[in-house]
Order: C-alpha cells, then sequence, then structure tokens
C-alpha cells in the first residue's frame, strides 16, 4: 500500500531561480548534512536533467542506505520528477511542482509517493512519513536560505 503527503512551501524568489537549484545535487548534499548524505554515483554534482540518475548514500535511523533516483519528468520551470529506481523502498516518487504567486514569488510543492519496504502502513504512517515530512522541509528552508545568500551578495 501506498503513502502520499504534500509539503507547500513559498518564497519571495523567482521561479526558475528555485527551480534550478532544486535539481542542484550540490545543494542537496547541502541540505542533508545531518544524515552525511553524498551523491555517489551518476550525476554527482551540479544540475541534474532529464533521464539521467544519482545514487546517494546517506545515513538514515543510524542506517546506512543507498538509494538511486532518475529524473522521469522535467518541464522548467513548472515541475519535474524523480523516482527510486533501486533502495530500501517498493515505491518512492518525489514530484516537485513550482508556481508564480499572484503578489510575486514562488510556490512549491513536493508530493512524495511512497510504500516502504517491509512493515507497511503502519511504520510510514506513524514514523516514515513525519520523518521524510521533516527532511523536505529541512530541505526547502536550505533552498531558500541559499536564495536568500546569493540575493544578498548582489
Amino acid at each position: 500500500m501506498t503513502r502520499s503527503f504534500s509539503v507547500e512551501t513559498s518564497s519571495q524568489h523567482p521561479v526558475e531561480a528555485l527551480f534550478d537549484l532544486s535539481l542542484d545535487i550540490d545543494a542537496h548534499v547541502g541540505s542533508m548534512r545531518q544524515s552525511a548524505e553524498s551523491a555517489v554515483e551518476g550525476v554527482t554534482h551540479g544540475r541534474i536533467g532529464l533521464g539521467e540518475s544519482v545514487t546517494w548514500r546517506a545515513r538514515h535511523f543510524g542506517i546506512w542506505f543507498r538509494l538511486t533516483t532518475k529524473i522521469t519528468a522535467l518541464e522548467r520551470p513548472r515541475l519535474f520528477a524523480d523516482e527510486q529506481t533501486r533502495g530500501p523502498f517498493r515505491t518512492f516518487r518525489h514530484e516537485h511542482t513550482f508556481r508564480e504567486r499572484p503578489e510575486g514569488g514562488t510556490v512549491m510543492v513536493d508530493r512524495i509517493t511512497l510504500a516502504s519496504p517491509v512493515l507497511g502502513f503502519v511504520i510510514d504512517r506513524a514514523i516514515l512519513v513525519p520523518y521524510l515530512r521533516r527532511l523536505i522541509q529541512q530541505r526547502n528552508a536550505f533552498l531558500l536560505e541559499t536564495l536568500d545568500a546569493r540575493c544578498a551578495d548582489d
């Protein structure tokens, strides 16, 4: 059984800037320092593109994991999706959508659909979804801080 959840993030930054930074491997690594995440195969630096893959190595819940994802959809600057091709989940899809706000800036929505490998629905709902939601919120805060710093430098 799959579970889905969404995280919505508002930003003062232009949609193109947030979209491009969201595809940047180095920005992702910077946002996941607490889990010692690194890109170890495939596209390991810079911006990833449609049809390209990256293998991540990270420590979550005290266990080292490897997860390979592929960019399966990309329509700049409105959406992209990455999906697990190899890793610990039975299913994992992360869809990123971006829309301009009428008052300026961007709304970014992360939609995650997953199925855990063994313990299923109860573990997904009680542990995995809240944990992944916090990771996405942390990642998005890092992206906004990065864009804020770039604007301050200009």
